[in-house]
């Protein structure tokens, strides 16, 4: 039985003091009103801003401040050797004193390992009657019923049906804008999650991008994301590329492009030739599986179909997507 599976059938209860250890949870947790309930956070949590307020109870041990090779090497060892790439502030967190604790139950690169929130609830005689609540999406579906499963556990249904009522009727809007597209109006499309090495998007991500009127290549939907080799992508030639790093800002991302920009063959794509190479603020919208992944549907919609499909209003060109600099050459 999946980790996920285990803590899904909790009893319904009013939490009163929540412990978020995810960043899309504590989205969802502030969307639902039950801010004022949050007593803790992860050090991801930056949205929305007064979430940053709150007491930080996990930290980080990976170098973000290196390459993309260097994090990716650095993830790879820890892997091997089984270590903790999150590690939890539990003295903080008992002084929270939560009644509920939202986590994931997913990807151990992403944010606190499941098992070792388990464990320190079950060390800590403070935390013994806190319930564990994990998240594991894999599509955007899943994302709506984590909203309700969020609801319902904290004894807001009502609240988060009517949510995901309204995120229901915005993605419908974009089907509905897609659906008489025929396939040669559905471009290519190659979702990059990691540069170097190159990773594409995997889980929610190709079925996001067929709902936003393009073909996903190379990513599998409901499969976590794959390491590819770049011939694999001049195979595919793809006519739309959208540059995803998870974790980085658009800054971020358009800086670590330059390195794609330099590879043999790079000017040849479809895509590049025709000026269809999009960097987006990952860390915000397309890697974060909380409300505004609906935000993330439109965004890319746009990108496929500028004329069938407008940007959301909260999503700026240069500020949470752009079109990469395709002269850079790796400059």
């Amino acid at each position: 039985m999946s980790s996920r599976r285990r803590h899904a059938n909790l009893h319904f209860m009013t939490a009163q003091r929540i412990a978020s250890l995810l960043s899309s949870s504590t989205e969802i947790l502030y969307a639902l009103g039950l801010g004022d309930r949050v007593v803790a956070v992860s050090h991801q949590c930056d949205f929305p801003v007064v979430a940053a307020q709150k007491c930080r109870v996990t930290r980080s041990r990976i170098d973000i401040g290196n390459s993309s090779r260097g994090i990716d090497d650095q993830v790879q060892a820890m892997l091997k050797t089984q270590q903790a790439m999150y590690e939890i502030d539990l003295p903080l967190l008992v002084e929270a004193r939560p009644d509920l604790i939202v986590t994931q139950a997913q990807c151990d690169v992403c944010a606190v390992r499941f098992d070792d929130v388990v464990a320190a609830v079950e060390k800590c005689p403070e935390l013994s009657g806190c319930e564990i609540l994990a998240l594991n999406p894999t599509s955007l579906d899943d994302v709506l019923d984590d909203i309700e499963r969020i609801g319902q556990t904290a004894g807001c249904r009502a609240a988060a049906q009517k949510l995901v009522q309204s995120y229901g009727d915005r993605i419908a809007i974009v089907q509905t804008a897609m659906k008489h597209l025929q396939p040669g109006q559905r471009p290519r499309v190659v979702a990059i999650e990691w540069i170097d090495p190159l990773m594409v998007a995997g889980n929610w991500m190709p079925g996001m991008i067929e709902m936003a009127g393009g073909m996903s290549r190379l990513g599998t939907a409901g499969i976590h994301s794959p390491y590819v080799q770049w011939e694999e992508i001049q195979q595919e030639d793809p006519e739309l590329l959208v540059i995803m790093p998870c974790g980085f800002d658009l800054a971020r991302t358009m800086h670590e492009a330059k390195w794609l920009t330099a590879l043999s063959g790079w000017q040849d794509l479809a895509a590049v030739r025709n000026q269809r190479v999009y960097a987006v603020d990952g860390n915000a919208y397309f890697n974060r599986t909380g409300p505004r992944m609906v935000e993330s549907l439109e965004l890319l919609a746009h990108l496929i179909h500028p004329a069938l499909q407008e940007a959301p209003g909260d999503c700026q060109p240069g500020r949470d997507f752009a079109i990469v600099d395709l002269c850079s050459h790796g400059e």
